[in-house]
């Protein structure tokens, strides 16, 4: 995509405030190793910067095809490919997961106590497909999110994950998590709640049982070759490792300690576990056309990934009564505020900016541990992605820097 930002009613001038911003907020005082921005509108190319280095031990400045972690912008890309296969009439929303994986059928939803003393009961109805989508099925995540720098929790329900060893890869596969998720009893009763979670995981194993296919596959075949998106997978081969950034983390005394170098990182061997939830790796140009396909309606350059109209569907607000995440959301770590913000089919969509402190509603997005944010905005037909590699997300808020930049300077 070729940088024309007179065809996209940004004023250049305030676009390179973005430019500003980063160098000499982040890149000068060393807050961060490197980044990249990318902004689209009208389907046109009006930024993009790479800043400051990759690898910090190298000095390696950071490469325009730079490869970087996404973890939870994995999560996104899961949910469409699931969605591909509602489209195919495999499943409906509200179908229970235990059609297809029968072992959930026995779940319970925990009420009290730990251990030996938990009690227990009947979910009013099962987990179902769109919970999952949605995060309001009584998943947590254990204390799984200590492993890229988040706190997980103390609660029983959280402590028994680690009970029966759920925890995502370990040698396990997608249908072995499964089994263990079932022997665990639910956070709390279906559609209640919402609560960050293993449910895109579990979405990634139900595309792998709907489909047939190994989900790694399944996202090459319909969503990564169709899109064009040739540096996006779960490793990274060795023709890409001199592009792979390293990953860092924010100590205490606010320094970057490394975290994963890029020579002996798990990313360089294939995994057991193909984690839909936060397993990919990619580049700023392959997710941005990644983005431009939701822009779009669910289609780029001649290959459809979605119908439209299913695609509006996901970034609707799912939520219980329209509610928003500070009603429904039990307090956890995730990659969202929440005042102002509804949920749907595996995006986070902006319901009331004036409640949120942003300048745009009806915009969707993610992003990822590692601090990688994205977001759509079908009302001003734009498109944002940024890439760094710092842990954990909440170190800085680049969301809302990065939409007051952006949003000021269009002027059509």
């Amino acid at each position: 995509m070729e940088l024309a930002p007179e065809k996209t009613g940004f004023a250049p001038a305030r676009l390179e405030r973005i430019t500003e911003h980063f160098e000499r907020a982040y890149i000068e005082p060393g807050k961060i190793a490197g980044c990249q921005v990318a902004v689209t509108r009208h389907g046109h190319l009006a930024y993009f910067r790479s800043f400051g280095q990759m690898d910090r031990e190298t000095g390696k400045a950071m490469a325009d095809d730079a490869v970087f972690r996404i973890y939870s912008m994995t999560k996104p890309i899961t949910s469409v490919a699931l969605m591909t296969l509602y489209e195919r009439g495999l499943f409906q929303l509200n179908d229970p997961v235990s059609r297809f994986f029968p072992a959930w059928r026995k779940q319970r939803v925990w009420v009290s106590g730990a251990g030996p003393d938990m009690v227990t009961e009947e979910p009013v109805r099962p987990p179902t497909m769109r919970d999952m989508l949605c995060h309001t099925g009584g998943i947590t995540y254990g204390t799984a999110l200590a492993d890229v720098g988040a706190l997980g929790t103390d609660h029983p329900v959280d402590l028994a994950y680690d009970e029966v060893g759920v925890r995502r890869g370990k040698g396990e596969t997608l249908t072995e998590f499964m089994d263990k998720l079932a022997e665990v009893p639910l956070r709390y009763q279906p559609g209640e709640r919402w609560m960050y979670s293993f449910s895109t995981d579990v979405c990634g194993a139900l595309v792998e049982r709907i489909s047939g296919r190994r989900f790694d596959r399944y996202l090459r075949e319909e969503i990564f070759e169709p899109l064009g998106m040739a540096d996006t997978s779960f490793v990274v081969p060795a023709d890409r490792v001199d592009r792979f950034c390293a990953n860092y983390h924010r100590a205490p005394d606010k320094s970057l300690v490394l975290a994963d170098a890029p020579g002996t990182s798990r990313y360089l061997r294939e995994p057991n576990f193909f984690s839909g939830g936060g397993g990919l790796t990619s580049t700023t140009a392959d997710y941005l056309r990644f983005c431009e396909m939701l822009r779009r309606g669910g289609e780029l350059d001649g290959a459809r990934v979605l119908g439209p109209r299913t695609l509006a569907l996901m970034h609707r607000n799912h939520l219980k009564g329209g509610r928003d995440l500070a009603q429904m959301a039990i307090a956890s770590f995730s990659e969202t505020a929440n005042e102002g913000v509804g949920f749907g089919l595996g995006f986070a969509t902006t319901l009331d900016a004036v409640t949120n402190g942003g300048i745009c509603a009806g915009d969707y997005y993610w992003g990822g541990a590692a601090s990688t944010i994205f977001w759509v905005d079908p009302v001003e037909d734009l498109t944002v992605v940024f890439m760094t590699q710092v842990m954990p997300s909440r170190t800085f808020d680049f969301r809302g820097q990065l939409k007051n930049l952006v949003y000021s300077s269009i002027v059509d």
